[in-house]
């Protein structure tokens, strides 16, 4: 008998594995987020899973010895849903703001220089879009500088106001201030190791995308990525199993079907990518 839990809503990781809650193995994809100095010393909340059992050609464990080594930038605008411009980037500039909340350790001692605590003191809610928008590279910096490593940046659901932005009439002012956030973040931020950005739209390379020239489009029709993100049905009806509710399999295939994901990555500032997938 599965000791899984069925639960939704969980969204820590660490609660998922200690509580034992029932969830599809992404971790083979999703390896930025096994790298976090996070979880450093943790190897048990990833023992057994496909990224902790990887070996390469000759036999050794791909990733075991990196596993809690990288600092990471990790921000959701899942929630960032607004009726106006102005409404929709205050939001973003709490998200930011949170961050670097989180992390005000650096202020601490003598990393930061008088000038970088002050720039640092102005991230604040409703700072001009201009500081918004170079706020994510600045932390990459300080982090990197803190922890002698490059940082992994991952931003969840970048899509959600761009959804709203499109249906309510300032589509052209957020596709502004986003490219001006991608560009800095990921295009020209040297302190960047690895970026993955997530939405559930179809990733394209018009309006926002404009000026990352290194923009590639990998669809899930290739070989490599049929598999790799994404539930598949199986991994669908096996959730479904283990819940209990195994006889909905067929009105939730007809729910899902066409559903499209988008995925973009980044390694550095040289390359990006983008996956997309359906049901």
């Amino acid at each position: 008998m599965n000791e899984n839990k069925a639960g939704l809503g969980y969204q820590n990781f660490e609660e998922v594995r200690t509580e034992h809650i029932f969830y599809i193995d992404k971790t083979d994809f999703i390896r930025e987020c096994f790298f976090s100095n996070k979880y450093a010393g943790r190897s048990e909340l990833f023992e057994g899973l496909s990224i902790w059992e990887e070996k390469s050609l000759d036999g050794e464990y791909r990733y075991r010895r990196l596993q809690g080594t990288f600092p990471v930038i990790f921000l959701s605008f899942a929630n960032v849903k607004a009726t106006t411009y102005k409404e929709m980037l205050f939001k973003i500039t709490e998200v930011i703001t949170d961050l670097y909340n989180k992390n005000d350790y650096l202020l601490e001692g003598n990393l930061l220089n008088e000038r970088e605590q002050k720039y640092y003191q102005e991230i604040e809610l409703g700072m001009r879009s201009e500081l918004a928008a170079g706020a994510i590279r600045s932390m990459a910096g300080f982090m990197q500088r803190y922890y002698g490593q490059k940082v992994i940046i991952i931003l969840d659901e970048y899509d959600t106001p761009m959804q709203d932005a499109w249906i309510l009439g300032y589509w052209e002012e957020i596709v502004r201030f986003f490219s001006g956030l991608f560009n800095s973040t990921f295009k020209t931020n040297e302190y960047l190791e690895r970026g993955l950005i997530t939405g559930i739209t179809r990733v394209a390379k018009e309006s926002i995308f404009t000026g990352l020239n290194n923009l590639d489009v990998i669809t899930t029709t290739s070989d490599k990525y049929m598999t790799s993100f994404g539930f598949t049905e199986d991994e669908v009806f096996m959730a479904l199993e283990d819940a209990g509710l195994g006889e909905q399999k067929q009105k939730v295939k007809r729910w899902y079907d066409g559903f499209i994901f988008g995925v973009c990555a980044w390694h550095g500032s040289k390359s990006f990518g983008c996956l997309q997938s359906t049901l």
